[in-house]
C-alpha cells in the first residue's frame, strides 16, 4: 500500500492533525501516514514560539506511539537549512510515487513553494478539504487545476496549534487537545510558556 506524507512544523502536533490524516488515509487507501516535522519551516520567519526541532520531533513520536498507521521521519529535522519539500522528495523518492498531504488552507500558498513547477511534476499532492474551508479554484493558475481530482474531504476538527500555545502561555490546561503523551511532554519540558 502507498504511503501518505504529512509535513509540518507540528508546533505542537495535536488531535486535529491525526484525525484528519487518518480520515484521508482511510478514504484514499493509504496504508501508512508518515509525519515529517520540519526543522525550519521556509514559509514562517523563525517565530519566537517555535519549539526546538528536537522537541517537535519527540512530540510527533509520542503522538503516534503504538499506532500502526503512523510513522515519523526525522529527515527534515536532520537536514540543515530551510525544509524545502522538493529537497525532501528527491531524497526519499527512490522510484516510489510520493503522495504529500496538504490542507485546503495551504493550497492557495502552494504557488509560492520553492521550485513549485518541479515539485508538481514529482509529487502527487492530496488536498484535504474541510468543512468551512471552501477552495476557490479561480484563484489558482491553470498549472494547479489538475489538483482538483486529488481533493479528499476530512472532518472539521477545530483544534489549532496556536490555541494550544496560547493556553500553555496562559497556564491553562491543554488536555484532550493533543495526545496525552504530547501534553505531558509539553508540561515536563516547559514548552510554550512565556
Amino acid at each position: 500500500m502507498p504511503r501518505l506524507i504529512l509535513g509540518g512544523s507540528f508546533n505542537p502536533i495535536h488531535h486535529g492533525h491525526l484525525i484528519c490524516a487518518r480520515c484521508v488515509a482511510e478514504q484514499s487507501g493509504f496504508g501508512c501516514v508518515t509525519l515529517m516535522p520540519t526543522a525550519q519551516p521556509p514559509h514562517k520567519a523563525a517565530p519566537a514560539d517555535l519549539a526546538p526541532a528536537g522537541d517537535r520531533l519527540a512530540m510527533a513520536r509520542l503522538a503516534v506511539l503504538g499506532d500502526p498507521l503512523f510513522e515519523v521521519d526525522d529527515l527534515e529535522i536532520l537536514r540543515p537549512g530551510p525544509s524545502y519539500t522538493i529537497d525532501t522528495v528527491r531524497q526519499i523518492a527512490r522510484g516510489d510515487s510520493i503522495h504529500w498531504l496538504i490542507g485546503a488552507d495551504m493550497l492557495l500558498y502552494l504557488p509560492h513553494w520553492h521550485r513549485i513547477e518541479e515539485l508538481l511534476r514529482e509529487v502527487n499532492f492530496v488536498i484535504m478539504e474541510r468543512p468551512g474551508w471552501p477552495i476557490d479554484w479561480n484563484l489558482l493558475s491553470p498549472l494547479f487545476q489538475p489538483l482538483r481530482r486529488n481533493v479528499v474531504t476530512a472532518p472539521l476538527i477545530d483544534i489549532r496549534a496556536t490555541e494550544i500555545r496560547r493556553r500553555c502561555a496562559a497556564g491553562l490546561a491543554i488536555d484532550y487537545l493533543a495526545p496525552a503523551g504530547v501534553c505531558r511532554y509539553i508540561r515536563e519540558h516547559g514548552l510554550f510558556v512565556r
